[in-house]
């Protein structure tokens, strides 16, 4: 089983970075004011894994818009989860949730695609040490 925030944060890297071809809006719609700065130090991955991840992504807007919304705004624009309950108005707890079952989807759509990300050995070799 993969850790599904690691594989999301290195995805968000990657899609930020110029060379990646992904184009989010630079402002997410009603969070002008709330992005924090962004790092000079991110974590990226491989162009093959982030397409990968990012045709998961497609399917998941195209299934549960919501949640890839949520996942856009928590993990590219880097928007805590109680910031975007509080701008919804929602239990923070729902919001989770929601994350939750997006990147359950995610790790899914990849399992299904039968998918091994160059990050994978990564994980793993941090894993055993």
């Amino acid at each position: 089983m993969r850790d599904m925030s690691r594989v999301l944060e290195r995805w968000a890297g990657w899609a930020r970075s110029e060379n990646s071809g992904v184009d989010y809006s630079a402002i997410a719609a009603g969070f002008k004011g709330l992005l924090p700065q962004t790092s000079k130090m991110t974590l990226s991955c491989s162009d093959d894994d982030g397409l990968v991840i990012e045709s998961c992504l497609a399917r998941l807007r195209i299934k549960r818009p919501d949640e890839h919304q949520l996942i856009v705004l928590h993990y590219f624009y880097n928007i805590p989860k109680r910031k975007l309950a509080q701008r919804a108005k929602r239990d923070e707890k729902m919001i989770r949730i929601q994350v939750q079952m997006a990147e359950g989807f995610v790790e899914g759509c990849l399992a299904w695609l039968d998918t091994r990300l160059d990050m994978d050995v990564e994980f793993e070799t941090s894993k055993s040490n």
